[in-house]
């Protein structure tokens, strides 16, 4: 007979080898052809909704490592809320419009300008949904489960429609104007930008000191006396109409090399030091606000310098006397328009010079420094040109620098509801929670919000003009271009004149001819994705405003966070959001950005292809992806590892469970041995952890939790232990029913555990399951924490034991480095304890050869009777010898008592009446 054949040897079709890049997409296939979406959401339909609302990746390009990390952190939140009690749908989003699509448009060669506005749209649009349907299959691919057959897409018709209400509403109560004031223009787009969409990158740029002649003194200076102003913008010296000082500052009179100069006390040793003055005497000092209203002589020009009182000149740099130019700054524009100036900007869409900056026109901005600072030299005004590298915006799409610049605009005013706002943060769940600062701060200190965009590819802004050239926002007009967006598109403002987009019979009194006009300028694409919280969440059947959760990058603060707060706030009084989570940036392994030019560069593709989807979504969970995040071919092989450790813990269960009928082997939890009720404790507490976990966002500890559980307690203990009685006991023998009971509940808790993460290996286990009812385990609920009887007092003695364990293997790692024994089964093991050791180990009834999974154990004595061989340990001393007898043919223990059934004379006693019972 061979002895072998009678072990009870694992036995599934689990493979061992993981094979993801293979076997996912046909998992994938199979969750189609089931539609595995929909059956989730018909089996949670009756249950609390929790929306997570998907904020619009842009359509435009493969996805990168960050698209994987927040939709992968989405798709694990939503797989655990569908799974613990709630209807969770998740409905994918696209954000369409702005200028990148113009540009790949352009690209490609489409020559915009010989084709009409609605013609390019068209084109801009094909492109749009050729971007989404290739970026549709890439999510899929990383195993995010949602309605991929229903996104919401925000050139959809139905959608312009909703944010067409939305900024109706606005403007219904009075937060939508239009107004001549400067904002961040980009002239590589030819459009006004949003705070949202500035970048800061270093420049360098020309530094001069100026100095302004007095010509009206007031009493105050005498006539010519220079006032010294400090720019790092000489381009914007021809829009100069005023100076400005602070009130409360304390200015000087300084005579230097025969002409007298005015600066602030607290900056004039800096300003002398810069300029070069030498001997400078200080001849009188006066209060800023004595300087209101004196006029000084614009250096290039044949016009006047006005001093005017502003609190926004400070002494961090410069000489307190601030170049004021209201067509090209904030703070310039509020001060100019106290007294009364205009608002000169001489510089047109494209960054060129006009002609009200004579001597320039047809410059481009930058190139106009050089000119600009020679004929300020030539005048006499130039004190000292020096050039600095420093922080400057940015255009975020073209990376090239943006202006100020004054153009008439649409803004949203939101000042008028900015307290409810921040109420509205306040009451929000911020994740991390800084967060809710981060956001306050923004909203508390940021100014109105210019809404128009002068491009092609966008929502129109909804606007008539009348005859007289006055805004038209009516309700009837705002219902009636919504009605048309839904049924034709937005492309119809375009397709159409104005008067055949207003409602039939239309008339105003600013227009008795009938002749009206329409806004040509589009919504910023951050008014498009804001408004998703009207156009898709109440537009919806299957969501709910406001959503339990947003979910994006820590850029989007400035973004959609911010956006999304704005409109919802304006139109509800209340945020679209009740819970806000936000994730870092992915860096190489070297915490450096990712860059072509670096070549380090990680394509969620490539990685997919070469190790798996449930490789990089066990990736995410394992970092802390709420601040940046780090990886690399090295970091993911080591998380493959940890997978691969995973895989084969499921893999032994499954192959333990073959003959494994959980209804009608499966033993009760009182008729277990201690060290199975033990297991199932330690099982039942790693649930509750790992639930714990999801529902606080805290997945690293998942991961840590389910890899300890793993490696710790069933690969290096239960499981070691367990094979002597799973292979060699009999079938039906009631330690190994007990076993396989525990193994059964750790297969299904894991599967379930595991399944919002390794969404993949978690299914193809599954189907492995015996007796499970489910096609999928996504169709079953996370494992209930249970209440075990004396559960604290198990656990407390159990990990007592655990210890003195710990000390048997290390002296038996002693032992085989000095070729006492060779593997453990050889080994005879003498422990002398303390009193509360040995009474410990007299009251746990299993065998101990095999829970230290060797020959023979005894007690042998207390500690202090240990002879001087005997190695001292943490908990006891040990004393390894070579067990004495044969070694058991079938079992491989070490044993006196082989041969003693003469039937089978190289067996032990228990493996003999194993098979003389079979």
């Amino acid at each position: 007979m061979e002895y072998k054949d009678t072990l009870l040897m694992p036995k599934t079709d689990f493979p061992m080898r993981g094979n993801l890049p293979n076997r996912e997409p046909q998992i994938q296939s199979q969750w189609k052809e089931t539609d595995i979406y929909k059956k989730v959401q018909e089996r949670t339909k009756d249950r609390p909704m929790f929306v997570l609302h998907d904020g619009p990746p842009y359509a435009n390009g493969d996805i990168h490592m960050g698209h994987a990390l927040n939709k992968i952190l989405k798709d694990v939140i939503v797989r655990y809320k569908s799974m613990s009690g709630f209807n969770a749908p998740y409905v994918p989003g696209w954000d369409t419009h702005g200028l990148p699509i113009e540009q790949a448009l352009t690209k490609k060669g489409v020559k915009r300008k010989e084709m009409t506005v609605a013609e390019f749209r068209k084109l801009c649009e094909e492109y749009a949904y050729g971007q989404i349907d290739s970026q549709r299959e890439q999510f899929k691919r990383l195993g995010v489960r949602g309605d991929w057959d229903n996104p919401y897409i925000t050139l959809k018709p139905e959608y312009e429609a909703q944010q067409i209400k939305v900024f109706g509403e606005m403007a219904k109560k009075g937060y939508i104007y239009k107004g001549l004031k400067p904002v961040y223009w980009s002239p590589s787009s030819e459009s006004a930008l949003a705070e949202a969409e500035i970048e800061y990158y270093d420049k360098r740029s020309a530094s001069i000191y100026v100095g302004f002649a007095v010509k009206e003194g007031k009493g105050v200076l005498e006539e010519g006396t220079e006032i010294v102003i400090w720019t790092t913008t000489p381009w914007t010296i021809p829009a100069n109409l005023g100076i400005s000082v602070h009130p409360d500052l304390e200015y000087s009179v300084v005579a230097a090399g025969g002409k007298k100069y005015v600066v602030a006390e607290a900056l004039r040793e800096q300003a002398a030091e810069v300029i070069g003055w030498e001997d400078a005497v200080v001849e009188k000092k006066v209060k800023g606000a004595d300087l209101e209203y004196i006029v000084a002589k614009h250096p290039l020009y044949d016009r006047d310098s006005l001093v005017m009182l502003g609190d926004h000149v400070t002494t961090e740099a410069g000489t307190g006397c601030v170049h004021t130019a209201p067509g090209h700054g904030e703070d310039d524009f509020i001060v100019g328009q106290r007294y009364n100036l205009d608002v000169l900007c001489p510089v047109d869409e494209k960054g060129v010079m006009t002609k009200e900056a004579p001597g320039l026109e047809g410059l481009f901005y930058d190139e106009a420094n050089k000119p600009i600072t020679q004929a300020l030299e030539e005048a006499g005004a130039l004190l000292k040109l020096s050039f600095i590298t420093h922080s400057y915006p940015h255009d975020w799409r073209t990376k090239k620098p943006t202006i100020f610049r004054a153009t008439a605009q649409w803004f949203a005013s939101i000042k008028d509801f900015r307290n409810d706002l921040l109420k509205g943060i306040e009451e929000t769940k911020w994740v991390p929670a800084w967060g809710e600062t981060r956001l306050y701060n923004m909203v508390r200190d940021r100014g109105d919000w210019c809404i128009s965009r002068q491009r092609a590819w966008g929502v129109p802004i909804p606007v008539f003009y009348a005859e007289n050239g006055e805004p038209i926002i009516t309700d009837e007009t705002i219902e009636h271009v919504s009605n048309l967006f839904r049924e034709h598109g937005s492309n119809i403002w375009f397709e159409r004149e104005a008067k055949d987009l207003l409602p039939e019979g239309y008339t105003h009194p600013d227009s008795p001819n009938g002749r009206f006009t329409k806004e040509a300028d589009i919504m910023d694409v951050w008014f498009d994705s804001g408004s998703s919280h009207q156009s898709v969440l109440e537009e919806r059947d299957d969501l709910q405003r406001p959503a339990d959760l947003y979910l994006e990058g820590s850029d989007q603060y400035r973004g959609w966070f911010n956006s999304s707060l704005s409109t919802a706030v304006a139109v509800t009084g209340k945020p679209p959001y009740k819970g806000v989570l936000s994730h870092g940036f992915v860096l190489d392994g070297e915490g450096r950005k990712m860059s072509k030019s670096l070549g380090n560069i990680v394509v969620p593709a490539k990685v997919m292809n070469q190790l798996g989807a449930d490789i990089l979504r066990l990736w995410v969970v394992s970092v802390d992806y709420q601040a940046d995040v780090r990886v690399s071919d090295a970091i993911l092989k080591q998380v493959a590892e940890v997978y691969r450790k995973i895989r084969n813990t499921f893999r032994f269960l499954l192959g333990n469970l073959a003959d494994f009928t959980p209804s009608k082997n499966a033993v009760a939890y009182d008729s277990l041995r201690e060290v199975d009720q033990y297991m199932l404790v330690k099982l039942n507490k790693l649930t509750k952890q790992v639930k714990q976990a999801y529902e606080n966002y805290e997945f690293a500890g998942i991961f840590h939790a389910i890899n300890n559980f793993c490696t710790l307690d069933l690969s290096a203990f239960y499981l070691d232990y367990a094979k002597d009685i799973l292979y060699c006991e009999a079938a039906d023998s009631a330690e190994r029913r007990a076993i396989q009971t525990v193994l059964y509940e750790s297969l299904v808790s894991l599967s379930k555990l595991v399944s919002p993460i390794l969404s993949h290996t978690a299914d193809e286990v599954w189907a492995f399951v015996p007796e499970a009812a489910e096609e999928s385990v996504q169709l079953t609920d996370m494992p209930e924490e249970k209440e075990l009887p004396n559960a604290d007092a198990i656990e407390e003695k159990w990990n007592a034991f655990m210890k003195l364990r710990n000390d048997v293997l290390k002296a038996l790692e002693v032992a085989r480095n000095e070729k006492i024994i060779g593997k453990s089964l050889n080994a005879k093991v003498s422990m002398y304890v303390n009193a509360k050791g040995r009474e410990l180990l007299e009251s746990i009834d299993e065998s101990f050869d095999q829970l230290f999974i060797v020959s023979k154990f005894e007690i042998a004595g207390d500690v202090d009777e240990a002879p001087e061989n005997a190695l001292k340990l943490e908990h006891s001393s040990l004393v390894i010898t070579a067990a004495e007898g044969e070694t058991c043919e079938r079992c491989w223990n070490v044993k006196e008592e082989v041969g003693s059934v003469p039937e089978h004379p190289t067996l032990c006693k228990r493996c003999a009446d194993v098979i003389s019972h079979n």
